[in-house]
């Protein structure tokens, strides 16, 4: 698979605890991005955070939290985001959603390696 060196970053904020189709929102999308044929996608649990509520979520031992904040990052060209955009929009009840001009430097193993 290639990627071009001008791509998009599509960066999503969401809760452990959000759901779609009875199983956690982050693996749905990132199932639905592979099966799409995206270049890549990553999940990222942080330690705390808060969103639209201003609520705290945290891991912190004596205030563990169930609802742990996720980054889901899914880098392509920016038709093949967009097309993910319209079926990522059915499937989120709430969160953030960013998208990024980046520039791609390396994808898969280095000419050199």
């Amino acid at each position: 698979m290639q990627i071009p060196k001008e791509a998009t970053l599509l960066r999503i904020f969401i809760g452990e605890s959000d759901r779609f189709d009875h199983k956690p929102l982050y693996e749905a999308i990132v199932l639905k991005a592979r099966e799409m044929h995206i270049a890549g996608a990553t999940v990222l649990r942080g330690p705390m955070g808060f969103g639209h509520s201003s609520r705290l979520h945290t891991a912190k031992i004596l205030r563990l939290s169930e609802d742990l904040p996720l980054v889901i990052e899914i880098v392509d060209s920016e038709d093949k985001i967009k097309t993910l955009l319209d079926v990522i929009d059915g499937m989120m009840q709430s969160g953030l959603i960013t998208l990024e001009k980046v520039r791609v430097l390396q994808y898969g193993p280095s000419a050199t390696a």
